[in-house]
């Protein structure tokens, strides 16, 4: 029997997405009548546009925002022009660093390029519709944002918001111009309101502030309800944030990104993680997510296989995706070199070292890295274990027209 009555929220409810709502009674039955009435509920998500692609940890929201478009509903993409002008202080320490007009640009582009890999954008009544909030905020007057929207906030209760006071308890400074971010944020949700008829927000966990933010400005400003809704913030089995591989971001756009990587990022999945990942990271039928989560032992890795190739398929296409499998068919069952694999470049008469070699096609972050793994067999030579730091890559090490070089039992590449 459904909890809910929205099949939305069914669906995240089944599948693992739902932490935390405003009101999840109000919102699902604003959901439901959306739904009955054939008029589509309009909700957001936002990002800050500080770098140039969203990352494996930002999918869980915009996974959540792919629900809600299927179900018939429109998505708006927020990416935050003007709020990266000032930082969100959620989980930080530091101000972030001030970008300029043309770094911002290109980011906004790259952002766009991440949230269309998983909506479809367009014109029609559910097509997601991508905004930049420094259209609205460039050209505000100070006076009457303060005079209109300040009167609004309680100080008292901003400081006793997560993201202001886990700052002050770890005695790190915070600037009054970080301190606005919730303001800001929460107009933002009142402009979507007015121009779209947007009454919910999608996020992760760690928004909850700058949502509630929102939602009373909208009930104090306006006497609407808006809803607040978000996903858990998605840990391995040993409480780490997935999103980061060996410190390493695991990009959307594959010019950050090879679909190589990506697709081994999730065939590298540990096994209590594999559940919790297809329902979250794919758009598979929960009857096959259960049979394929009930799998035990050496079985789990063609769980893992599926696993890699749907969220692979959904994020760089079918045909990348294909690709990515061949490669690691090659690589790992049939003992050839994939197309796919990272290659580097170099002049192999000359030589290059081995140290240089892995720092350059980027399996370690430094030599001394490669170092250590040296000391612990890790790093491999056409199968063989490197002994030598000093040891040069030369032509002789040449087979079958380039030079397999591997580190541990997951990552491999060719020099040529």
């Amino acid at each position: 029997m459904s909890e809910f009555k929205s099949e939305f929220l069914n669906i995240m409810n089944e599948r693992g997405f739902y932490n935390q709502c405003t009101n999840i009674e109000g919102f699902d039955a604003y959901l439901y009548e959306c739904e009955k009435s054939g008029k589509p509920a309009v909700g957001y998500l936002g990002s800050d546009p500080t770098g140039d692609s969203l990352h494996v940890g930002h999918i869980v929201p915009l996974m959540m925002l792919r629900w809600f478009q299927k179900c018939g509903h429109k998505p708006l993409t927020l990416v935050g022009g003007a709020t990266a002008r000032i930082g969100d202080p959620s989980g930080k320490d530091k101000l972030r660093p001030f970008l300029d007009e043309e770094t911002l640009a290109h980011n906004t582009k790259g952002l766009k390029k991440s949230f269309s890999k998983f909506l479809k954008f367009g014109d029609g009544a559910t097509d997601a519709v991508m905004v930049d909030n420094w259209d609205w905020f460039k050209d505000i007057n100070y006076l009457a944002f303060l005079r209109d929207i300040g009167t609004c906030y309680s100080v008292n209760r901003m400081l006793t918001m997560d993201s202001v006071k886990s700052r002050l308890e770890r005695e790190q400074p915070m600037s009054f111009l970080e301190f606005n971010y919730m303001l800001v944020q929460g107009y933002d949700f009142c402009v979507l309101l007015q121009k779209y008829n947007c009454r919910a927000q999608i996020a992760g966990a760690d928004q909850w502030g700058n949502i509630t933010s929102g939602t009373e400005l909208g009930r104090r400003r306006y006497d609407t309800e808006l809803f607040g809704f978000t996903s858990p913030i998605i840990t391995d089995s040993n409480g780490k944030k997935m999103g980061k591989s060996e410190g390493n971001a695991v990009w959307i756009n594959e010019e950050k990104l090879p679909s190589y990587d990506y697709y081994q990022y999730f065939r590298n999945i540990g096994d209590a993680e594999v559940g919790k990942c297809l329902r979250i990271f794919t758009d598979l039928p929960m009857d096959e997510v259960r049979r394929l989560e009930q799998l035990k032992d050496k079985e789990i890795n063609e769980a893992k296989k599926i696993l890699a190739f749907e969220a692979t398929k959904i994020c760089r296409g079918e045909a990348e995706a294909k690709s990515a499998q061949e490669t690691a068919i090659k690589t790992f069952e049939q003992g050839t070199a994939g197309d796919d694999l990272p290659m580097l470049s170099a002049d192999l008469n000359a030589g290059i070292g081995v140290l240089e070699a892995f720092l350059q096609i980027g399996f370690v972050e430094s030599k001394g890295e490669a170092r250590r793994l040296i000391k612990q067999a890790g790093l491999k030579i056409n199968g063989k274990p490197v002994t030598d730091e000093n040891y040069v890559i030369t032509t002789a090490d040449i087979v079958d027209g380039a030079v397999k070089i591997a580190q541990g039992k997951k990552k491999f590449g060719l020099i040529k």
